[in-house]
């Protein structure tokens, strides 16, 4: 129902009408929080218990956010966004942008009782404190009010719901602070499939559930990646996301790297096209839901990363760790490294220009620093931000730091802070030299004490003044991507609505359609694909070797079915021997060849570098370096990080064992191999053994017997190599892109990058003109 208005207002209204200005907005009470309507303007929504009131102007109502009953400029949604941002910088203590410049830990809603990410109710934990699951923690209240905090990161929501209800109560605290700075929620990629789970038209889900991006890269087709965008960003807003920890274009030029599996692939043509897809798709709103310039209520702002590229670790190695901290580049090739954000995230085809926000990687970019020399962290290096990113590619976004890159830290292989080349430096002092390296943000970091010190330290080498205008930089930068997506207006979610969005069964067929599309057929011996529905079929049961995350959360190794059986029972009949079937379906995964560091050769005397290995069987690294490129740290007293002449063996050396035991069980009947890759393989330990190969990316187990069946056609193309054998793996160069010897199969088809097959052969499409 509409809002009654009070006898103040309608005298007002009275003499806005006598000038010729009559009222032009109305109020509507929403439950926890008010709508207000301008005619032909901005939608508002406040929280009548925020204490912000509205001011009235030429007949439209604004938000008086810092609750002063004056109409500012940051308030005026008919200024600019630049006005507004510099407005509203120029009013900000330094407390004020301390907190603006710090990006939180990651928040679970509600929160766990212990562990990564735990929180407190009033003391207790969730269990224990009586609280809604939408409540706020005492940690979340205490970083937003103590430490003016406006930018925070969750991961796991127990609903839509509960993640639009916490929104709300989150943007209700923070809009009767000081001057009203509505908070930016983001998240991590979180559209990936449950592949157990049966996909259903009309049933939708918890989110719409997508390929990984590599496999979107599968499909060449910006057009598939930009559809994704523009449905992420309509569930990400629903959930009240205003910005994506994403994409992550780095171009993933080394194969053996444990993050191969978020890239765009390792061509720089067809990951620049996929980068500015993305980001069109995600940034851009239109019709009712634009603002202006593109941005609107349905816009999330899209953090490219990382920047200059963390493709080429050497060895493969990541930088989460310190054994993984350098970044190399033997073919002097950073060039190929910056064409996904130079001439795709930062040159969109859409109004919105370019990404709005740059996250560097934690590497240490070897020697790539052409000015002064330095070979540290890349958020702290003025080469790479400064010089490279903002002078001669013109970036003025934000640049905010991976996360836990100021913390401390205590060896090369635990999971702590990653402070690479300024471990000697004190918490404050890596602020200081990330400021002054051009960043204006921090992942992780919840507190402001140290971004305090920082400002400290640079009044006392530059002065007051120089330091004042440095912060006022980026507060302007980061409130740009406050003010863009309408939040300064609207901040607030209508619960129920969010409830029918996310997940929406129209979003649900979309991200079906795109898996579909993502699987890569290798190979299809004498046609044996599509199979007819309700053969007999086996499948050998999945081992799950054991272990532990990077957060240290173990599993126990396990035993189970391969795939959702109730599901693969709606095309073939499942038996439970090879000698009763007609086809054997092994369903595996790409080798989990390591971290490339091991405590127990280090414990035998070696320097604790150990292969990463791309095959299932044990591996010897005969062709590795004598000398790395890369190395140094101060908990290590040498610099050669060689593993040349070690041997490695994947933890989950069965999947290739079952597919060739199932071979030798089935005889001539037919074997077909489904791989699920996080990275390439070599696949020579198990090709001959099977009738077709199947390669995806992350799909619903639907998706594969559809394929399977031929209810859809396999159309996707390798967005990377698979290489002939491990030499050519060590021989490649981490920054180079399709550098390596591919593998050629008893057809003789070259597992190449944009290859792929479908029913009629091998696939030679535009999509193959345009990018091999």
């Amino acid at each position: 129902m509409k809002k009654q208005i009070s006898g103040a207002l309608i005298a007002l209204f009275a003499i806005t009408v006598l000038n010729g200005c009559g009222p032009k907005w109305t109020e509507e009470e929403m439950g926890d929080f008010n709508l207000v309507h301008n005619e032909g303007g901005a939608t508002l929504g406040y929280s009548p218990k925020s204490g912000v009131t509205l001011i009235t102007d030429g007949g439209y109502a604004f938000k008086d956010l810092n609750q002063d009953g004056e109409l500012d400029v940051y308030e005026d949604w008919r200024k600019s966004v630049d006005e507004r941002a510099k407005d509203l910088a120029s009013k900000m203590s330094v407390e004020q942008i301390a907190g603006l410049m710090l990006y939180s830990g990651h928040q679970s809603i509600p929160a766990g009782s212990g562990g990564f990410g735990a929180g407190t109710y009033n003391g207790k934990p969730f269990s224990e404190a009586g609280a809604k699951s939408s409540d706020l923690t005492d940690q979340q209240i205490k970083f937003l009010t103590e430490d003016n905090l406006r930018h925070v990161l969750i991961t796991t929501v127990e609903s839509p719901g509960v993640a639009a209800q916490w929104n709300n109560n989150m943007q209700a605290l923070v809009e009767g602070l000081g001057l009203g700075i509505p908070g930016n929620t983001s998240t991590d990629p979180r559209h990936g499939t449950r592949a157990e789970t049966e996909y259903n038209a009309g049933a939708g889900g918890d989110i719409s559930m997508w390929p990984t991006t590599l496999g979107l890269a599968a499909t060449f087709d910006p057009a598939v990646m930009k559809q994704f965008g523009e449905i992420a960003s309509i569930e990400y807003r629903a959930l009240g996301i205003a910005t994506a920890l994403s994409p992550q274009i780095d171009l993933s030029t080394e194969p053996r790297w444990s993050r191969f599996s978020g890239t765009m692939g390792g061509d720089p043509g067809l990951a620049t096209d996929l980068a500015r897809a993305y980001v069109d798709g995600f940034q851009t709103s239109s019709a009712a839901k634009e603002i202006a310039g593109g941005w609107g209520f349905e816009s999330v702002n899209a953090m490219v990363k990382h920047w200059p590229s963390g493709g080429p670790e050497e060895g493969g190695r990541d930088a989460h760790f310190g054994y993984g901290a350098y970044a190399v580049y033997p073919g002097n090739n950073l060039s190929d490294q910056l064409k996904p954000f130079t001439e795709g995230a930062f040159k969109l085809d859409g109004p919105t220009g370019k990404a709005t926000a740059v996250m560097p990687y934690y590497t240490i970019s070897y020697n790539i620093d052409q000015k002064n020399g330095e070979n540290v962290g890349n958020a702290y290096n003025k080469y790479i931000i400064t010089d490279l990113l903002r002078g001669e590619y013109g970036y003025d976004g934000v640049v905010c730091t991976d996360w836990m890159i100021t913390a401390d830290t205590r060896s090369v292989h635990e999971f702590l802070g990653k402070c690479w080349g300024v471990e000697n430096l004190s918490v404050a002092e890596r602020h200081y030299k990330v400021i002054e390296a051009g960043g204006d943000q921090f992942g992780g970091n919840n507190e402001k004490g140290p971004v305090l010190e920082a400002y400290e330290m640079g009044v006392k080498e530059h002065g007051e003044e120089y330091m004042r205008n440095r912060f006022e930089q980026s507060a302007v930068r980061l409130l740009k991507n406050i003010i863009r997506p309408g939040l300064f207006e609207n901040p607030y979610l209508v619960v129920a609505e969010s409830e029918e969005i996310v997940g929406k069964p129209e979003y649900m067929k979309a991200g079906y359609e795109a898996q579909l599309k993502s699987v890569v057929m290798l190979k299809n011996k004498d046609g044996v694909l599509p199979a007819e529905k309700k053969l007999k079929v086996y499948i050998p049961q999945k081992y799950t070797p054991g272990g532990a995350n990077w957060f240290g959360m173990v599993t126990e190794p396990s035993w189970s079915d391969a795939a959702n059986m109730d599901v693969v029972a709606n095309y073939f009949e499942v038996v439970d021997a090879p000698e009763k079937a007609d086809l054997a379906i092994c369903l595996i995964s790409s080798p989990q060849g390591g971290s490339g560091y091991s405590l127990e050769d280090k414990e035998k005397g070696g320097n604790g570098y150990v292969p990463i290995s791309l095959q299932y069987g044990p591996y010897t690294a005969k062709y590795a370096r004598e000398t790395s490129i890369a190395g140094g740290s101060p908990f290590e007293d040498f610099t050669n990080r060689t593993y040349k002449g070690k041997t490695t063996e994947a933890a989950n050396i069965y999947d290739m064992q079952v597919v060739n035991e199932t071979k030798a069980k089935m005889g001539d009947k037919p074997v077909i191999v489904v791989v699920n890759v996080a990275n390439p393989f070599i696949p020579a330990e198990f090709e001959k053994s099977a009738d077709a190969i199947l390669v995806h990316c992350g799909v619903q187990d639907q998706a594969i017997m559809d394929l399977l069946t031929g209810s859809a056609e396999p159309s996707g193309l390798l967005p990377f190599q698979l290489p002939a054998n491990m030499k050519t793996v060590e021989e490649q160069f981490e920054d180079v892109p399709r550098d390596m010897d591919c593998y050629t199969d008893e057809i003789g088809n070259v597992y190449d990058f944009a290859y792929g097959m479908n029913w009629s052969g091998v696939i030679n499409d535009e999509r193959v003109n345009t990018y091999k």
